[in-house]
């Protein structure tokens, strides 16, 4: 969308007041093409303004920045009716929800949106009308979710959509502390409810996407109220692995998600940094380091006293690699018999020893 179509809404509201009967907040008529004095070019209407803006920003999402206070500025001019601002949600809202990987830039939209557009009738500003917008999709989550593929599939991106606003949207208290919307965890815990009592695979990994995007920061947040609910969350996908009739390739995913929790979603804590870790004040200093042979069989690692001199002789003896160039490419050709008879998928028997292990290993780990 090129720059000066950004602007000319401020244009169209120095020629023509709210009030006049041509401006008609709740109608917004795609063929709504009108001239408003003789020889000038039509103006767009504000769903074509904020249509335009929401398409530009799926298509190029770094000009957020740039453009995202402008865009406030020109609504805050042409959004000043009951009808304008649910109009205005309602648009953000089918675009997060409708368009593949516009959710988080929607969410972070909301949020701006929120705390910049300086109309607030009495139906409720912004933030408030869209958390209602949301309120009606969430009310019928059970229906969805064991309705038909498409009615899944719509109520899948509303999740995961409510996911990015929990993440995004902000909430500043009296005194000027941020916090997140507590509605909206509330919300989030009851759509995992109505996904994982419908194991079917497509909520399963939808799931399994809203836990790898919120997971950690759910997890925090009822820790520090003392809930625990990601425990029972987490010991009802235990149960779906064990008992629901999903493919194999989702109960792997659902592995995964409990292995990824068991480890703190992924977060490391490091006792030391990697300067201070030495041969002398850390024991697994050396535990990951490969192990070598001299010619003449002896083993070494980088623990031995003599590694530098063992390894020279390493590099001079051995040509590593002598079929593959420097970028990786493969000359040895096809038909190797090893990576040949490589193959992704675990044996059945192999599958269901590793599911026990992971779903063991983590009964142990909570006792």
């Amino acid at each position: 969308m090129a720059k000066p179509q950004v602007v000319v809404a401020p244009v169209l509201m120095s020629k023509l007041s709210v009030n006049a009967p041509e401006f008609y907040p709740s109608g917004y008529s795609s063929n709504y093409t009108e001239s408003y004095e003789d020889g000038c070019e039509d103006y767009p209407t504000l769903a074509e303004y904020v249509q335009d803006f929401l398409n530009h920003l799926t298509e190029q999402p770094g000009s957020f920045e740039t453009e995202i206070e402008q865009f406030a500025e020109t609504l805050n001019g042409w959004v000043t009716t009951d009808d304008a601002l649910q109009e205005l949600v309602e648009l953000i809202y089918q675009q997060a929800t409708s368009i593949p990987n516009f959710s988080y830039m929607g969410a972070r939209l909301c949020n701006y949106l929120s705390h910049h557009l300086t109309i607030s009738p009495q139906s409720g500003n912004f933030r408030q009308l869209l958390l209602q917008r949301c309120r009606t999709e969430y009310e019928v989550k059970d229906q969805a979710a064991k309705g038909d593929e498409v009615t899944r599939k719509r109520f899948h991106a509303f999740v995961l959509f409510l996911g990015e606003l929990y993440l995004n949207l902000e909430i500043k208290g009296t005194n000027g502390q941020v916090t997140r919307a507590d509605i909206l965890q509330v919300g989030l815990r009851e759509l995992l409810n109505a996904l994982l009592s419908n194991p079917m695979d497509d909520n399963l990994i939808c799931a399994v996407k809203l836990l790898k995007l919120t997971g950690s920061v759910l997890e925090d947040a009822w820790k520090e109220k003392g809930k625990t609910d990601m425990v029972e969350i987490i010991q009802r996908i235990e149960n779906v692995v064990l008992d629901a009739n999903c493919s194999r390739d989702v109960k792997q995913m659902l592995l995964k998600l409990v292995e990824l929790r068991s480890s703190n979603w992924g977060r490391v804590h490091v006792t030391s940094t990697y300067r201070e870790a030495t041969p002398e004040n850390d024991p697994n200093y050396f535990m990951n380091e490969p192990t070598f042979y001299t010619s003449d069989g002896v083993p070494f690692t980088a623990a031995d006293p003599d590694y530098q001199e063992k390894y020279q002789e390493l590099l001079e003896r051995e040509d590593f690699f002598p079929d593959y160039e420097e970028n990786g490419t493969d000359l040895s050709g096809a038909g190797d018999p090893y990576f040949d008879d490589i193959d992704d998928e675990m044996d059945p028997e192999i599958e269901e020893a590793y599911e026990k292990f992971c779903l063991e290993s983590e009964r142990k780990r909570k006792q």
